[in-house]
């Protein structure tokens, strides 16, 4: 089930619990959900801002770091659905925290953290995401709930991983990468 438009469903911050609030700014990417335009895109973009923090972790506790987020992230998907009142709202971008940490891990791996394999990763994460070819496109439209919003952005960044660490495998030491 592709992404649902931005329907004019309006969050009224008053009458949510703390802890609502706080799920539903996690599931909102920090609000770079919110852009009327591309909202994905923005969420995905807002994870570049990330990056420093990867760098800092190492590649082993960003993995644990990404997994969690991953799995918390049903959850939080599902109750800012819930709270949003839609299944798979546009604006709920916390699917698109996880699945484009996913595509920064081969950088880490080769220690090519720099602005050409971060746009690649960028790049080829939107394409996945947007193209949905199998198993992605099967995900989102089979599976349901926060699992279902989660699980297609997963897919499409371990594939995305995937094509950029096979790359990465064939260009190191002939590509200034």
């Amino acid at each position: 089930m592709t992404k649902q438009p931005t329907q004019k469903i309006t969050v009224n911050f008053r009458t949510l619990s703390v802890w609502d609030k706080l799920v539903y700014s996690l599931g909102v990417g920090l609000g770079s959900g919110l852009f009327p335009k591309a909202p994905g895109t923005m969420g995905s973009l807002a994870v570049l801002l990330l990056v420093p923090l990867w760098l800092w972790l190492g590649i082993t506790a960003t993995f644990i770091v990404i997994v969690v987020m991953s799995v918390l992230g049903v959850w939080i998907c599902d109750r800012t659905a819930e709270i949003m009142q839609v299944h798979d709202d546009a604006r709920i971008v916390w699917d698109e925290f996880a699945g484009q940490s996913i595509v920064l891990l081969p950088l880490m791996w080769f220690d090519q953290m720099n602005w050409l394999g971060i746009l690649l990763a960028f790049g080829l994460f939107r394409l996945f995401d947007i193209w949905k070819p199998w198993p992605i496109g099967y995900a989102d439209r089979q599976l349901k709930g926060g699992f279902g919003i989660m699980m297609d952005d997963i897919l499409a960044g371990i594939i995305a991983a995937a094509v950029l660490y096979a790359g990465l495998i064939m260009t190191m030491g002939y590509v200034g990468i």
